[in-house]
């Protein structure tokens, strides 16, 4: 396990974070500061493995936390200016996450913490790394953040300018592309079908030819897709 800290000054990139944090079996978020003078006196006495780290904030910036931190933990800095990673790599840093921070993205530079911590450690495929159950993700519903848990996902639809994501309880539509939510579920538990049809794998009650059953819904499997959930198929049966 790493222990993780989040440094940022907005609310809604630490949000971000604890969700993909909480996605990853090898990740253990321990603390959140909106500030960074008070995440250093933490650290003093409460060290961490890993920290993730905006940039631009009001007491001290990024940069200046790297220099104080001395190489005390690994860092992956997240920020939406693109022009200080040179500064964050000469500081030894792991990675440089600009936002907004998909999880796919996400995961591969926390592979590469996990790995350099543990160099002598056995290669697992990425996704035994993925939780089986837990999380969520917040989606854009007219003026509102709205969370929605992954346990509670049925199925998500595409039409046209929105996408409906469709729940044990009910229906949400957001005005974010497929392309988007695909990147941010995990995909041992999510697989798209169709290029509008994306399936909770555990919510499929049975496969007739080229189609899936989800609870009332019959969704096609797109000729484009299905080499890949087939072999997914194939290597859950194995399992």
């Amino acid at each position: 396990m790493l222990k993780c800290m989040v440094i940022d000054d907005e609310p809604l990139a630490i949000q971000l974070l604890q969700n993909h944090i909480s996605k990853v079996s090898f990740l253990e978020l321990a603390y959140t500061f909106n500030n960074p003078l008070d995440a250093l006196l933490s650290i003093n006495t409460n060290p961490v493995d890993l920290i993730f780290l905006d940039i631009q904030m009001p007491q001290i910036t990024g940069i200046q936390f790297l220099k104080l931190l001395q190489n005390r933990a690994q860092v992956i800095i997240t920020s939406a200016y693109q022009e200080y990673a040179i500064d964050g790599f000469e500081h030894n840093v792991v990675d440089y996450l600009l936002k907004p921070i998909s999880f796919e993205r996400f995961y591969r530079a926390v592979e590469k913490a996990y790995n350099l911590k543990n160099p002598n450690a056995q290669q697992e495929k990425p996704q035994k790394f993925y939780s089986e159950t837990g999380g969520y993700i917040f989606v854009k519903v007219e003026t509102k953040m709205i969370r929605v848990e992954l346990d509670d996902i049925l199925y998500i639809e595409g039409l046209k300018n929105y996408v409906s994501i469709f729940t044990k309880n009910q229906r949400i539509i957001t005005l974010q592309v497929m392309k988007q939510l695909e990147e941010i579920l995990p995909p041992n538990r999510f697989v798209r079908l169709h290029k509008s049809f994306i399936v909770a794998i555990d919510k499929i009650n049975a496969i007739e030819r080229q189609e899936v059953h989800v609870k009332d819904r019959v969704i096609p499997i797109g000729i484009t897709y299905q080499e890949h959930f087939s072999k997914l198929l194939d290597s859950r049966k194995t399992k």
